[in-house]
């Protein structure tokens, strides 16, 4: 166990990118062979504008990867944080604080982007994709992201993570990041049995439903354990479901510059309060 924590405590940044790539790679493969949805659509120009979100995600990502290493640094000598307040096999840990970063640093600030208008606004850009596929996985706006990795830090802090710990969960949150957005079919028994404790594909292409109620559903990235114990998770017949956002012009899904100004998109309704509409009429 020791060595397996060796090593992602010494990932390097070109095998963190070979993952990532690579993972992209093989769904967008299986999508092709497997679908769940036959979409319509230039799938290279589809993926370029989320490609362009991603880039967008490495730079934050570097970012605080340079501003934390202080922080674990800090937490390995001050020994703050509740890992640091037990003593548990390894293994143990491992799951904790993975489950610890899932729960706050994806769902619950998941559950808030959807809830909080000001967070909402930016969160808007990745449901506005109108065709769910690996790529969507990768589609974020830049504010969206980095109030999620503000999550990511809290979580650091309140369990006194070590940086092994963190890198784990990190690949495993890309793993099943692109996992649950693939546009891949799997057959309906099997994906309701991984349902059951991880985020399934079908499972999250509800939460990219259109509409409420579906759109407030299904937070989860790892574990859907945490929808089941709050309400919010449903499981229908995915055929059911229409991706997009019915406030957002469809039309418009790939073009980045629209997508980018999405949040900050207002009108003056007929009683003169600023609301958010942003599909042309």
């Amino acid at each position: 166990m020791n060595a397996f924590i060796d090593f992602f405590a010494h990932l390097t940044s070109l095998q963190k990118f070979v993952w990532i790539v690579g993972l992209l790679v093989v769904f967008w493969l299986l999508e092709g062979a497997y679908p769940l949805r036959k979409f319509k659509y230039d799938k290279w120009q589809h993926a370029f504008t989320n490609f362009i979100l991603l880039s967008t995600t490495i730079v934050i990502n570097v970012l605080f990867g340079v501003a934390t290493v202080g922080i674990f640094s800090w937490l390995e000598v001050s020994g703050f944080g509740l890992l640091n307040m037990v003593d548990l096999p390894i293994w143990v840990e491992l799951i904790l604080a993975v489950m610890l970063l899932d729960f706050l640093a994806q769902y619950v600030v998941h559950f808030m982007l959807h809830k909080v208008r000001f967070m909402w606004r930016f969160h808007m850009v990745h449901h506005s994709d109108t065709n769910v596929d690996v790529t969507s996985g990768t589609r974020h706006h830049p504010i969206d992201y980095f109030m999620r990795e503000l999550f990511s830090l809290l979580a650091i802090l309140i369990a006194g993570l070590p940086l092994a710990y963190y890198l784990v969960y990190r690949i495993l949150t890309v793993l099943f990041t692109y996992f649950s957005h693939a546009n891949i079919q799997l057959p309906r028994a099997l994906d309701k049995t991984i349902s059951m404790v991880f985020v399934s594909p079908n499972t999250h292409k509800f939460h990219h439903h259109h509409e409420m109620p579906w759109t407030d559903t299904n937070f989860g990235n790892i574990f859907s354990i945490w929808d089941r114990v709050f309400g919010t998770f449903v499981y229908h017949d995915t055929k059911d479901i229409v991706y997009g956002l019915d406030i957002l012009d469809d039309g418009k899904a790939n073009d980045i510059i629209y997508q980018l100004k999405v949040p900050f998109a207002y009108k003056k309704n007929s009683s003169g309060i600023s609301t958010q509409i942003i599909k042309e009429e």
